[in-house]
């Protein structure tokens, strides 16, 4: 069964959280929810579970209408950044804590309830950690606690409200590659909610981009990154030049130097705004043909060799090349840049 948003609508006071938010998450998909600060994610996130209530709209999961239920039988689990385990209780305690509130006529034995708590133990690797308090536990391994904690109540929907947030940076990538192989093994619809661009075209089978409350664009992570919809979603998912530009015939004039558009071109011809991915350049000789610039650093850390310069007339960028063709260059040497293509928007 497919979860279904259809023009949710939700305001806080005058402002618009969630203004006509629509999108499809298919069954056993894993969805990623990204955008900056303020974009709407967390509140349609919290629309979902029944934690806040939508204005209009509706929300279903298969021939449920998620909305006309109380939270408790929507059937989701939830997980939120911090955890928010209880203290007092032992990581078997709180993993069991949703069994065990459900209605006596359906909840399982304590026999039962012991073994589903080792079994989600052992999904989750915390094998014989089940003793142990929170406190006692490390940041990554608290939040698999949390996360079995959701599985316990056997939810139709996963929703992840960025789980990895109070994580460092190497944890986070390894629970990352943990987090969707569970995810291979128990199938469920999952919502994951993330600023970070990196874990969400890492994790997800799909991305919605949100802004100001709507959705910029929903694709493939290969669809968003190589074939954006707008200026907003090429800038916000990777480091992105912009440089004034005319267009002219379907090419975009720099500086004097013409480079193809690729993506869709503006219907007219005139200024606009070039879009440029930093290894978009090619590095020439001073004399070349291109735009002017001078060298004023380079590093040659990581994989890809970073040129600090200042375009003539211009301003400064940072262009990435493979290492081989930064060979040679040294601050102040005169170089020429050209664009290989460019993204453009009127």
């Amino acid at each position: 069964m497919s979860l279904e948003v259809t023009g949710v609508r939700k305001s806080f006071g005058r402002f618009p959280a969630l203004d006509d938010v629509s999108l499809l998450a298919e069954n056993g998909e894993f969805l990623a929810l990204l955008g900056p600060s303020g974009s709407g994610k967390t509140t349609l996130l919290r629309v979902i579970a029944g934690l806040e209530e939508a204005e209009t709209g509706s929300v279903r999961f298969g021939d449920e209408d998620l909305l006309a239920k109380p939270v408790r039988q929507r059937g989701i689990g939830l997980v939120f950044q911090h955890y928010a385990l209880f203290r007092h209780m032992t990581a078997a305690q709180n993993i069991a804590f949703g069994i065990k509130s459900k209605p006596r006529a359906v909840r399982p034995s304590a026999n039962q309830i012991k073994a589903k708590v080792e079994e989600l133990l052992n999904l989750v690797q915390l094998e014989g950690l089940g003793g142990r308090y929170p406190s006692q536990l490390s940041g990554g391994q608290r939040q698999r606690v949390a996360l079995a904690r959701a599985l316990a109540i056997e939810p139709k929907i996963l929703l992840l409200d960025e789980p990895f947030g109070a994580l460092d940076a190497k944890v986070r990538r390894g629970l990352r590659r943990w987090l969707r192989e569970l995810h291979e093994r128990t199938g469920l619809t999952t919502i994951f909610v993330t600023h970070d661009q990196e874990e969400a075209l890492e994790l997800a089978d799909r991305v919605a981009i949100l802004k100001d409350g709507k959705v910029e664009q929903i694709g493939t992570p290969e669809e968003l990154y190589h074939d954006p919809a707008s200026a907003f979603v090429f800038d916000f998912l990777g480091d992105s030049i912009q440089m004034a530009c005319e267009v002219k015939g379907g090419m975009a004039v720099i500086g004097g130097v013409s480079a193809p558009i690729i993506g869709q071109k503006p219907d007219k011809d005139g200024p606009a705004t070039a879009y440029i991915r930093p290894d978009g350049f090619q590095i020439g000789p001073k004399d070349g043909e291109g735009l002017g610039a001078r060298i004023r650093d380079v590093l040659l850390a990581g994989p890809d060799a970073r040129i600090d310069c200042v375009i003539d007339n211009d301003g400064a960028v940072e262009v990435r090349v493979p290492h081989k063709a930064a060979k040679g260059l040294a601050p102040k040497d005169r170089i020429t840049l050209k664009a290989r293509a460019v993204r453009v928007w009127a």
